[in-house]
């Protein structure tokens, strides 16, 4: 099928796409930067922004200063995605334009298409044309079958396939030039695209049999991307919430026990209401770094950068960093559950330890040592301990203090031993923190430790709280 014009014109750029980075305007003020980034860079650049942000081509191919200017389109990227307001293209912004992503261009808040396009009924249908052979025929009915639910679980929508004819929402595999105007373009590059609602291609969604599709974290996950594209097929734009499923960024999340974020839920009840028998209404939201009650999981540090986990998420803190950034768990570690309750840097073997209930995970930088997970108990710990709140590194002294309940236990490093004498109960050694701890980190002689949204500043040597903040404070609120 042939798009409308009207269809055409709306969805120009519409294209889901995971692009490689771009570069930077030459700019006389900006020649700092000019020798990073060549002339592919721009014309790459050109290529990305139009897709995204609708920048007008220059007739030479090249990025210019003129009418829709390059600083123009990269300011709004930048404000869209929460970056360092430039208008020129910085390290951040250069390399969030490589991340995989979905070529529907990144319009407002929470987003709707122009004229916010939605079904006029709530029984839809939908067909499966073809079929990629990097999955049995079995496994792609599952994936698009499960997309549907995550949409009709939450609203009165019911989704229905039928196997010859047209149906509202054609779903198919091709490759560069599809017959649709948006031709995909190889390996690694746009991964799919969707049309909203309405007549001939409308609602339609297609897939790059150029990618390699898995029901898990190889590839793409045929699932996830399904389940974002069909968002856009039911009439949605893309969200600001980097938790979000309609983010523009493809994250790897996890292959079960998915939940449609509160973002998204708000998102299509805004346009076809809730329906009746959602089977998990308590949709997860995403964590605000400065929400006075913003309480933690675990705190470590890797390798000078912080890593302040909370929920399926956790936040990126560099020194030289102005603004943090928040990734989910399941992006970095498909391995490890999507929430981390507490973790430890120790710098003498330069390994980060994460702990999830009995078990516990071991990074040397950001890959997972061999051998793990283990079990706790193997650290000495007793094997009736369900899991551990808190744990912190004190490397002048060699230990490892590790939090449970009431109590804590110490750990030689050294030895690998635990502590004679242990547990001790937490008010007794630390008065004043509270009776338990949520997250914990050493730093220049003080551990700090958090409860709820309160931190304590308490001083090794000293023995006793030096300062008491509030748990943003981490993060400068």
């Amino acid at each position: 099928m042939q798009p409308s014009s009207t269809i055409f014109l709306l969805l120009l750029g519409l294209s889901s796409c995971f692009m490689l980075p771009i570069s930077n305007e030459e700019d006389s003020r900006d020649s700092q930067d000019s020798d990073e980034f060549t002339k592919q860079d721009l014309e790459f650049a050109e290529r990305y922004l139009n897709t995204h942000y609708k920048l007008r081509s220059s007739p030479a191919g090249i990025l210019r200063k003129s009418g829709d200017t390059l600083a123009s389109k990269l300011r709004e990227m930048q404000a869209f995605f929460g970056l360092k307001v430039t208008g020129r293209l910085d390290e951040d912004t250069y390399e969030l334009m490589q991340q995989p992503r979905c070529g529907v261009p990144d319009v407002g808040e929470y987003n709707f298409f122009p004229r916010k396009l939605k079904w006029n009924k709530n029984d839809i249908t939908y067909r499966i044309v073809n079929y990629t052979p990097d999955l049995t025929k079995a496994e792609v009915d599952r994936a698009f079958k499960k997309a549907f639910k995550v949409w009709s679980d939450v609203t009165p929508l019911n989704f229905t396939r039928i196997r010859s004819g047209t149906a509202d929402i054609m779903i198919s595999f091709g490759r560069r030039e599809h017959g649709d105007f948006y031709p995909f373009d190889g390996p690694s590059g746009l991964l799919a695209h969707a049309f909203p609602p309405g007549p001939d291609s409308g609602g339609d969604a297609h897939f790059d049999e150029d990618e390699l599709w898995s029901t898990d974290s190889k590839g793409y996950n045929l699932f996830l991307v399904a389940a974002h594209e069909l968002g856009h097929s039911l009439g949605l734009e893309h969200s600001r919430d980097p938790g979000a499923l309609m983010y523009p960024i493809y994250t790897y999340t996890g292959n079960t026990g998915f939940l449609l974020p509160d973002d998204d839920t708000q998102g299509i009840q805004e346009l076809y209401g809730a329906g009746d028998n959602d089977p998990h209404p308590d949709h997860p939201k995403t964590p605000e770094k400065c929400d006075a009650n913003l309480t933690l999981d675990a705190i470590t540090e890797l390798r000078g950068e912080m890593m302040i986990f909370k929920d399926r998420f956790f936040w990126r803190l560099h020194p030289q960093m102005v603004e943090a950034e928040l990734v989910q768990i399941k992006s970095f570690w498909p391995e490890i559950p999507s929430k981390i309750e507490a973790a430890y840097e120790n710098t003498a073997n330069d390994r980060v330890l994460l702990f999830k209930g009995r078990k516990f995970w071991v990074l040397n930088g950001y890959d997972i040592v061999e051998g793990y997970p283990k079990k706790i108990y193997e650290l000495g710990l007793p094997r009736s301990l369900k899991a551990i709140d808190a744990a912190v590194h004190i490397s002048s002294r060699g230990k490892t203090l590790f939090f449970a309940g009431e109590e804590y236990w110490s750990y030689d490093e050294n030895n690998q031993v635990m502590d004679e004498g242990y547990p001790r109960y937490i008010e007794d050694d630390f008065p004043g923190i509270g009776h338990r701890v949520d997250a914990a980190y050493q730093k220049n002689g003080y551990i700090y430790f958090f409860n709820g949204p309160m931190q304590f500043e308490f001083s090794i040597w000293g023995e006793r709280i030096i300062r008491v903040l509030r748990t943003n404070s981490l993060f400068w609120c």
